[in-house]
């Protein structure tokens, strides 16, 4: 036998050529039958016609489903405040996000993480953030209204006060340079190299009769090794806004240290028994100046 034109079945030889001698009804005719079996062929398998296993639609119910907001809650809260996030920040050392203000605010008297208390940074855990504008963006898209409202917010605030609104920040444009890209780096913070001591200020008390002081903030203090216990005390008397007759002996491990002396020589002459994790321990404290 030979192949019919389909392809698909083999005919007898009688056929074939009685074929080619009737006229194009018959034609017509396979034709007919041929629309028959594919019709079958999709009434026996739905699916086929819209490209489906089990022969129905894909809907967007079926793709889509729906999130309550409150599920998403707890990532998109700050632990400090316990409201939605506003300038999201997050610290890099330990991928921690807070409200930008909240954190700030919170390294003003801790340079620890307030989540998982890990050390950001010894003296300047600031340099340890970065905004996070992504994840602000989403708090937006999911909160109604909380843009709005805190755009509100600081506009009353600035104009309750008589101070000019600041405008949002305008992304610049990257200007499209020729020939081979370069790598642009961020911007990043270099301690420079002259600020090569790291001291830790400890309060060991007051003698009564010294008067009201305030308490250092900040214990944490980044200095050239070429400053002495002379400016050690001036920084404290204005930080702590002592008053003149009060004096301010200041002591690292056993030894009581004399204005003249540098941090360096200081460091080099006790060791190591002065330096915990990297810094120049410095004890202070305030007594009575003899008449």
């Amino acid at each position: 036998g030979t192949p019919s034109c389909s392809g698909s079945r083999s005919l007898p030889f009688d056929f074939e050529r009685s074929r080619s001698e009737t006229s194009g009804d018959d034609d017509d005719d396979e034709d007919d039958e041929e629309e028959e079996i594919e019709e079958e062929e999709l009434e026996a398998d739905p699916g086929a016609r819209f490209g489906t296993d089990d022969g129905e639609l894909d809907s967007d119910d079926d793709r889509e489903r729906m999130i309550n907001v409150a599920e998403l809650t707890p990532y998109i809260l700050c632990s400090i405040c316990k409201g939605y996030f506003i300038d999201a920040t997050t610290i890099t050392e330990c991928l921690h996000t807070f409200c930008k203000s909240c954190i700030v605010r919170h390294f003003y008297y801790s340079n620890r993480c307030p989540k998982c208390n890990i050390v950001v940074h010894q003296t300047q855990p600031l340099y340890n953030i970065r905004l996070d504008r992504q994840l602000q963006d989403i708090v937006y898209k999911l909160v109604v209204n909380l843009e709005e409202r805190e755009k509100k917010q600081m506009h009353d605030f600035y104009k309750e006060r008589g101070l000019e609104v600041p405008k949002p920040a305008v992304p610049q444009p990257v200007p499209v340079s020729r020939g081979r890209p370069r790598k642009v780096l961020g911007s990043v913070f270099r301690i420079p190299p002259e600020l090569d001591i790291s001291i830790l200020l400890e309060f060991i008390g007051a003698d009564e009769g010294t008067g009201n002081f305030k308490p250092l903030e900040k214990k944490f203090v980044r200095v050239s090794g070429e400053a002495t216990i002379g400016h050690v005390e001036k920084f404290l008397r204005r930080k702590m806004d002592l008053d003149p007759a009060c004096q301010v002996d200041i002591v690292c491990g056993d030894h009581l240290l004399e204005h003249y002396q540098t941090l360096r020589e200081i460091r080099q002459a006790i060791g190591d028994s002065a330096v915990q994790d990297g810094l120049l321990v410095l004890h202070y404290g305030l007594v009575v100046s003899p008449l």
